[in-house]
This record gives C-alpha cells, sequence and structure tokens, in this order.
C-alpha cells in the first residue's frame, strides 16, 4: 500500500457567504481554480463539487492517464483540509487503511493508531483493486463516517468525503465492487478521453511547468455550503417528480415502457431518491439559484442512479448501458412545470381556466 497524507493549512479565513449568490460565485472561484489545472472535464469537476455539498462520495471511473487522480488533488487543495491518496493493491488488510492497536513497550499498553483514512479528503485509488474485507472497512467509514478500533468509535473529520477510483478496462488482480458498495457512492462519473482541442491544450499547458491551483475554500466554509444547499428548496412537483424516476427503474412497465421490464433486474434504492435531492440541491446552490428546477434533477440523473441499477443477464450479454436505460427513463416521465411566482401562477390559472375538466 502507498499512502501520501497532507495538511492543507489555510492561510486565511474565508468570509463566510451570507446569500445564494455569494455562495456561487464562491464556488465558481473554486471550480474555475481546478480546471488551471485540468483541461476539460467540466462535467466530473462540477461532479466533485456537487457530491461534496450534498455530503456524499463519489466514484470516477476512466481509463489510466485522464487526469482522475489530477483532478482529485486539485480540488482538494482548493477546497482546503487534509488530504490523503491510499493506493489499493490485492495484498491490503482492514487495519491498513482503519488503522489498529499497537503495544506500546514504554507504556505497557496497547496504543490505537489512526489509518490514513480520518482526513478532510480520501482518494482511493484504484478501489477495486482492493479485496472484499477492505471494501467493508470502506463501506463502515463511508456510511457511518466513523470506525470502531479496539471496542472504541472514532469519528470521521467533518467535512469528510471519499473520492474513489477504478480503471474499467482491467481484469486481472481486480475485484469488482459489490452492489452494496456502489450504492454508497452518491455519484458515479465516467471519465471520457479529452477532445482534440483538449488533448493539444494538454499538450501546451503540461509540457512546461505545469500551473497549480490555489485555495480559495476550507472546512468551516465548507460546513456552511453544506448547510446552505441542505436548505435550497424543494416544489412538492419536484420531489414527486424525482419520486417518479425512481419508481420508472423498478416498474418500468407502469410508466409505458414495458420493453425495459426484461432489461431491468433491480432498480434504484430508495438512497437514490434521497441522493437524488441532495445533488439537486447541489447543484442548484452552483447555479445560483435557491430552488430546485427539474433540469437540475435531469442534470445529476444519469450520476446517480445509473450505478444503482443492475441489468439482466441477456442486457449484459446485448452490452446495454445502465446510462442508457436512465436516459430512456427520463425521457419517458414526463417533467413537472412548478409555479414559482405570482405572475406565472394567475397565467396558468387563466390559461387553464377555460378547461375545467384538466386535472
Amino acid at each position: 500500500m502507498r499512502s501520501h497524507r497532507v495538511s492543507i493549512t489555510p492561510t486565511d479565513n474565508t468570509p463566510l457567504p451570507q446569500s445564494v449568490g455569494e455562495a456561487a460565485k464562491l464556488l465558481g472561484q473554486a471550480i474555475s481554480q481546478v480546471q488551471r489545472v485540468i483541461v476539460g472535464q467540466e462535467h466530473m469537476v462540477q461532479q466533485l463539487m456537487v457530491a461534496l455539498l450534498a455530503k456524499g462520495h463519489c466514484l470516477l471511473e476512466g481509463v489510466p492517464g485522464v487526469a482522475k487522480t489530477l483532478a482529485v488533488r486539485s480540488f482538494a487543495t482548493v477546497v482546503g483540509g487534509d488530504f490523503a491518496r491510499v493506493q489499493f493493491t490485492p495484498d491490503l488488510v482492514p487495519s491498513d487503511i482503519v488503522g489498529t492497536r499497537i503495544y506500546s513497550a514504554k507504556a505497557e499498553t496497547f496504543e490505537i493508531e489512526l489509518g490514513p483514512i480520518f482526513v478532510n479528503f480520501v482518494l482511493a485509488d484504484e478501489i477495486n483493486r482492493a479485496p472484499a474485507k477492505v471494501q467493508s472497512a470502506m463501506l463502515e467509514i463511508m456510511a457511518e463516517k466513523q470506525v470502531s478500533i479496539g471496542g472504541k468509535t472514532y469519528p470521521a473529520p467533518k467535512p469528510f468525503i471519499v473520492i474513489a477510483t477504478q480503471n474499467p478496462v482491467e481484469s486481472e488482480g481486480v475485484y469488482p465492487l459489490p452492489e452494496a458498495q456502489r450504492d454508497r457512492f452518491l455519484v458515479k462519473v465516467d471519465v471520457p478521453y479529452p477532445r482534440g482541442n483538449e488533448e493539444l491544450e494538454i499538450l501546451r499547458r503540461m509540457s512546461v511547468t505545469p500551473p497549480e491551483a490555489d485555495r480559495v475554500l476550507d472546512p468551516q466554509v465548507v460546513r456552511h455550503l453544506q448547510d446552505m444547499a441542505s436548505n435550497v428548496f424543494v416544489h412538492n412537483l419536484v420531489a414527486e417528480y424525482i419520486v417518479r424516476l425512481v419508481l420508472a427503474s423498478r416498474n418500468p412497465a407502469d410508466f409505458d415502457m414495458p420493453d425495459l421490464a426484461g432489461v431491468i433486474q433491480i432498480g434504484c434504492s430508495p438512497r437514490a431518491t434521497l441522493g437524488l435531492v441532495a445533488a439537486a440541491r447541489a447543484l442548484a446552490l452552483i447555479n445560483g439559484r435557491d430552488y430546485v428546477l427539474p433540469t437540475d434533477v435531469q442534470a445529476v440523473a444519469k450520476d446517480v442512479m445509473a450505478h444503482r441499477i443492475v441489468l439482466g443477464f441477456d442486457a449484459v450479454a446485448d452490452n446495454i448501458n445502465p446510462t442508457d436505460v436512465v436516459d430512456r427513463i427520463l425521457a419517458m416521465v414526463p417533467a413537472p412545470t412548478p409555479v414559482w411566482n405570482k405572475e406565472q401562477r394567475q397565467a396558468s390559472h387563466q390559461q387553464h381556466a377555460h378547461q375545467p375538466g384538466r386535472a
């Protein structure tokens, strides 16, 4: 196992944003600092911020060399706090990451040595190379935000986020993540190859002294932004839309998609419902709004839902992608048109006044 731990000490106290506009401006500065280093991959960088604001974890999947590790390292620098990178290998044991009891001959007693994951940001590099026992240990810290060692519980620091990477093309020496482990990740982001113009910019930018990101936030500001995100308003129509999307993944025939009944073996869990709300709220805050639109839900739906859908054997054999299934669900489940202000409400009443039979 190789681990690398960095403590990023704030040089000044960043003022807490008091309005949604101030929060959006601060988050925009943080995202732009990451993209000083990372060429392209705007969606990945945005989803990292969404996962942080929603108090969730993020799984990045892509072939080697597409800047997954560099993006996470730059993101941790911009956000501030403690950062640790753990390279997962097949010979890891749980105590390598969570810690263990060590006998102290001087004190003639056992002392607890905490592992490298007790930081604000954990980069679990190639998490699918770790054996099942290590993955179960990661499951506890991700789900409960705490670890039990020697009968005593040690809480994780706040904020706490696990950003894991995995390589989808290798099969030797790999332990695929079980469904329960994947479900603990709020979002799973597929990281593609850069486009041609981005590849040229990578060559230009990285062939000399690479740029470095500057710190914009600190843990106290992050906790405040997380509280602001959790208070973003969700209209009842939007909440019902989220529920319908999840239900459509479980019973597609009820939503005029009988052909998907044989494709989907297991639909999304209730954790996906909560994840859609949390991620949509975070995206709304990033976009400078204190309310969620259906477009926010649609923008995060694939990253929140796709890795929670288990396809049947025939669908896997036919190379059907879960993201295509989510696209189909988004296309078939109609989005609502919430009424946000008095003028829109009056216009809606006038439009439907002559249609008394309309629901």
